[in-house]
């Protein structure tokens, strides 16, 4: 059976989301975390923030998804203006974020239940994206019960199942493993080709932004400005799914050379 969430996603000839000019400050204006930062997201895009730590790219990702406000600067979600979190856009987080009195079927649940969808909805639909990210069989299984990678994919269920048209993410593999990190992304693209979603992506590995993204956009260390802007025009529009098909493509390599080269700079 197909279930829908109504009313969660948007559609708009306005850009999924637009910054402009965006500044961010603290301590009274004494630091600059952000600086005259203008970008559109293209919808079904996936979009890398990458940059040396302290640049401020989380602190762009919160603005989009609403937890911070910006100094200075507008940004507009499908052509209105960004004043909060709102179900247009959902965020997964590095930290482990599900309940731990709650049953994984219930951790993905929780979202649709305050969004006011039906339990029988709900629960159909939360089914359904834990066999997406093959947890159906934990369903019933607590968080202290599943490894870290689970609980990352019970955290990318709960969120694709609100049906979000904007999929934030700040660095839920990071904590992982490295061989669990790959399956975890793999197991990502897979999911955004089935679900044609806008994304954002914050990472620092390099090898991750390559992989992950159509577009990487690299900010500078304090304050965070963009340094470069750049199409990974090489994958000739497509996604891979297995790591190592992309590895040997022409185009990898410069590519990956040029990034450690600027994330070098930036450090200097």
């Amino acid at each position: 059976m197909n279930v829908v969430v109504t009313g969660l996603s948007q559609t708009s000839s306005a850009p999924p989301l637009k910054s402009s000019r965006i500044s961010k400050e603290y301590l009274g204006g004494t630091f600059k975390a952000l600086d005259d930062v203008s970008f559109e997201l293209h919808e079904n895009q996936i979009t890398a923030f990458l940059g040396p730590s302290g640049c401020g790219k989380t602190t762009m990702l919160r603005i989009i998804a609403g937890l911070e406000y910006p100094t200075r600067g507008r940004l507009q979600v499908f052509g209105k203006n960004v004043d909060g979190p709102g179900p247009d856009r959902g965020m997964i987080f590095q930290a482990y974020t599900s309940f731990p009195w709650l049953t994984a079927l219930q951790n993905v649940e929780y979202g649709m239940k305050i969004l006011g969808v039906s339990a029988q909805e709900r629960r159909e639909r939360a089914m359904s994206f834990l066999k997406l990210v093959h947890l159906e069989k934990f369903s019933n299984s607590y968080p202290r019960s599943l490894s870290g990678g689970m609980k990352q994919r019970v955290a990318l269920a709960r969120t694709l199942a609100q049906n979000p048209a904007i999929l934030l993410m700040d660095e839920p593999f990071g904590a992982l493993d490295a061989q669990v990190r790959w399956e975890m992304q793999e197991l990502m693209i897979e999911l955004i080709e089935r679900e044609k979603k806008t994304v954002v992506a914050i990472t620092h590995d390099i090898e991750e932004a390559i992989y992950l993204a159509d577009r990487i956009i690299f900010f500078s260390r304090q304050p965070g400005r963009i340094k470069a802007d750049i199409p990974l025009t090489f994958k000739g529009g497509r996604r891979y799914k297995r790591k190592e098909e992309l590895l040997e493509l022409p185009g990898y390599a410069e590519l990956e050379r040029d990034l450690f080269a600027m994330m070098r700079e930036e450090i200097r």
